[in-house]
């Protein structure tokens, strides 16, 4: 993940409701840049080769089991070898009583204590997901996303060529918007990408002549969602005079976005084409094509063996 990114404390708190048990005078703006979460096992053992400071710290049933048998003066000398790191915070799971010595600790050096009521493994999945999605690699594109039978389509094109209103088609056929105008794409982990919108524009659709429209408002809470896998990407483009288009499907193109590559349609806009129809049948041909069936190839093998037989037949009737 990039160094660049990062999520402030305080916007995990309040995700998350974490308890602040004890914060140091600035903990709401503490800038975290690791996704990974520390359980301190080995550390409150002493051990502290490769230990990661810069990661939030987590605390379960385990490790305070193991420090519940310590002598108070063993816990004491264990919090204060911790806490002496630069740790952004530790978090206490399953509202597990805090030691004093763990409070003292924290006092003495100036560290965030924070406590959630949910247990360890719940916590922690949900933390490294939440950072895994805010830390991850990003891009901004213009165009729509939305999800048409389970598939996360990407629309991209020059401005006027029909995006946003392509997408409502879509929506009124039962589709859902995730993006309109600026798409917010994340590279969560290699080779997938997640769209979003923008949180200012979030469930909203510009449509010349009407203007700016809620969708969610329009259409109900079932034609939106927040976001989306990116499955396919289509650019829609004025039909070109002279150009020639991909008519069996035998081409493969693809979008690199965060080097990824993505399979591509470029579909040419007429009037009177229903991009609606289109672009749901090129969804359901892509879902068939990741479940290994290509109509185009076994269109082409079909043809091909016709005229294979059709030889065989001519040069078989030739010798006689």
């Amino acid at each position: 993940m990039s160094a660049g990114y990062y999520v402030e404390l305080g916007a995990m708190i309040k995700e998350f409701d974490l308890q602040v048990v004890r914060g140091n005078g600035n903990y709401e703006k503490i800038r975290i840049h690791k996704t990974n979460i520390n359980r301190p096992g080995l550390q409150l053992v002493g051990f502290y080769d490769y230990f990661d400071n810069e990661r939030i710290q987590l605390l379960g049933k385990v490790e305070w089991t193991y420090l519940n048998k310590l002598t108070p003066e063993e816990r004491q000398s264990r919090f204060e070898e911790l806490f002496a790191h630069p740790i952004p915070a530790i978090i206490i799971a399953r509202n597990l009583e805090i030691f004093p010595e763990c409070l003292a600790a924290a006092e003495k050096y100036d560290r965030t204590l924070l406590r959630t009521e949910r247990n360890t493994a719940d916590i922690q999945m949900s933390l490294i997901a939440s950072l895994s999605r805010q830390l991850s690699p990003r891009v901004t594109r213009h165009g729509v996303l939305v999800e048409v039978y389970g598939e996360g389509v990407l629309l991209l094109g020059e401005s006027g060529v029909g995006k946003s209103e392509t997408a409502v088609e879509l929506i009124k056929r039962g589709h859902r918007l995730i993006a309109d105008d600026a798409v917010e794409i994340h590279q969560v982990r290699p080779g997938r990408l997640i769209g979003s919108a923008p949180e200012l524009i979030r469930y909203y659709v510009e449509l010349r002549g009407i203007g700016v429209v809620d969708v969610r408002q329009l259409f109900g809470m079932a034609a939106v969602k927040d976001d989306q896998v990116i499955d396919l990407v289509i650019n829609l483009e004025l039909w070109k005079e002279g150009m020639i288009y991909d008519r069996l499907g035998l081409e493969s193109n693809q979008t690199s976005i965060l080097d990824v590559d993505l399979p591509t349609l470029t579909i040419p806009v007429t009037p009177g084409r229903n991009l609606s129809v289109i672009i749901e049948t090129a969804a359901m041909n892509n879902r068939h094509k990741k479940m290994g069936y290509n109509a185009a190839k076994a269109f082409t093998d079909q043809i091909n063996a016709y005229f294979d037989q059709q030889l065989a037949e001519q040069a078989e009737s030739s010798m006689f």
